[in-house]
């Protein structure tokens, strides 16, 4: 059977990829979004190879960035890899297939496929020649904080943010369920950044009433976006347990961003410190998956669940704001929204998207 041809992709690989199937972003913002590290499923959602039987088959995880499908799977020595779901050779899902050994298995046809993404066997054709054309997009993919993380474009300058008390023995280290928002990625984070709403939107958690004001604040640079410190007296303690600050105590709560859509919340407790990553997936446009690994060095030894219940219920308090903002996409142009003195973040963070390369109609 080596005289037969095999089916191979009608052009080769064009020198930028192309835009995703309606493709909810401008092209610019698309390509200036897709070089960036985003988290995309849990690491504890990918199967290990067993180590009684490595031929064993594994199911691969399919998901939504930019509004690409993409797959991710792991390998026999639990690294992660990562294609572009898609079999070139009839535009089956490889998330349909399954893992055996290091190769993905399409599941139309049984075409296998090697980590650096070539194809090794066509069972129809078990003697033909394989063109070293008929391949699968491999897509660049690292795992971190119980998280997998994919990019879409290769860069070596784009890194993961920074969350090294995921490592530290010291820690305790939480990973509450993602959430799942009807919202633009960059109106999320902005909110997240935002320090004016706790006393009207969190009144179920641990805003205060009584305690709206705000209190001056330092935004600066940095080389991957910048550093918000805020201080003031409105507690972190979740409502019914503000008997517990110390009398005189002021709140550090010390925001990291990481561009364009992650940014780490330290709070600064009486007795320790509570990290928080906010890292915003963009589904799509107007549609964001959101992970949020939490780290503490107190109270340890405390139920989890109720911290699990705390973090879902202030999240859902955001999303209910969130969700329902309009314009849904977030303004780059500075004229187009009012502003006050408490909104230094949210000016500094709309102006690090516009200089990364997002458009003043950026979509997500």
């Amino acid at each position: 059977m080596a005289n037969v041809l095999p089916i191979v992709p009608a052009s080769s690989a064009p020198t930028q990829p192309e835009l995703p199937r309606d493709c909810t972003f401008s092209e610019s913002d698309w390509r200036a979004l897709a070089p960036h590290w985003y988290p995309v499923a849990f690491s504890h959602e990918l199967p290990h190879a067993s180590p009684h039987d490595p031929h064993a088959k594994r199911t691969p995880l399919s998901a939504r960035l930019l509004d690409e499908r993409v797959v991710v799977y792991r390998l026999r020595d639990g690294s992660i890899a990562a294609a572009r779901d898609l079999c070139f050779h009839r535009g089956a899902p490889l998330s349909l297939g399954h893992v055996e050994g290091d190769e993905i298995v399409c599941r139309y046809h049984g075409l296998r496929y090697a980590p650096d993404g070539r194809c090794t066997c066509i069972p129809a054709h078990p003697g033909g020649a394989i063109s070293p054309r008929l391949r699968i997009e491999m897509l660049r993919a690292r795992e971190a904080y119980g998280l997998i993380w994919v990019q879409l474009v290769a860069d070596d300058a784009s890194q993961l943010p920074e969350l090294a008390e995921w490592s530290d023995p010291d820690y305790l280290q939480v990973l509450p369920d993602s959430v799942s928002m009807n919202a633009a990625a960059g109106r999320q984070v902005e909110g997240f950044l935002d320090v004016a709403h706790f006393a009207f939107v969190h009144l179920g958690t641990f805003g205060e009433a009584n305690n709206p004001e705000v209190p001056d604040y330092t935004v600066t640079s940095t080389p991957r976006g910048f550093v918000a410190d805020y201080i003031s007296s409105v507690s972190n303690y979740a409502n019914g347990f503000k008997h517990l600050d110390p009398p005189g105590f002021l709140w550090r709560r010390r925001f990291e961003t990481y561009l364009p859509f992650t940014a780490k919340l330290t709070v600064f407790f009486p007795n320790g410190q509570l990290h928080i990553l906010n890292a915003a997936s963009p589904v799509s446009a107007r549609k964001t998956k959101l992970f949020v690994p939490i780290c503490r060095n107190f109270d340890k030894d405390a139920p989890l669940q109720a911290t699990l219940d705390f973090n879902h219920q202030v999240f859902a308090e955001d999303q209910a704001i969130v969700e329902q903002q309009y314009p849904e996409d977030l303004p780059l142009d500075l004229h187009a929204e009012a502003h006050f003195p408490a909104d230094r973040s949210s000016i500094a963070y709309r102006r690090g998207l516009a200089a990364i390369g997002l458009g003043r109609a950026f979509t997500a």
